[in-house]
């Protein structure tokens, strides 16, 4: 998931998208220590992902506390 489709996500969906992108990195993470994970290169693009996401429900809540 790229900025810009962190960007046009509401709050909600940011929160509900993240869970998910959690729960799939906690499966790869098993599936790399049995040694039957296909794509590992995915670990990655989900924390990155996951950081994306926080950095984005992070700048808003900061905007909602200034404003």
């Amino acid at each position: 998931m790229n900025i810009k489709e962190v960007r046009e996500k509401s709050s909600d969906e940011l929160k509900k998208s993240l869970e998910e992108m959690k729960v799939e990195l906690f499966d790869l993470r098993f599936a790399r220590a049995t040694g039957s994970i296909e794509n590992p290169m995915r670990i990655r693009e989900l924390k990155k992902s996951i950081a994306r996401v926080l950095t984005v429900l992070h700048e808003r809540e900061s905007e909602v506390k200034e404003g």
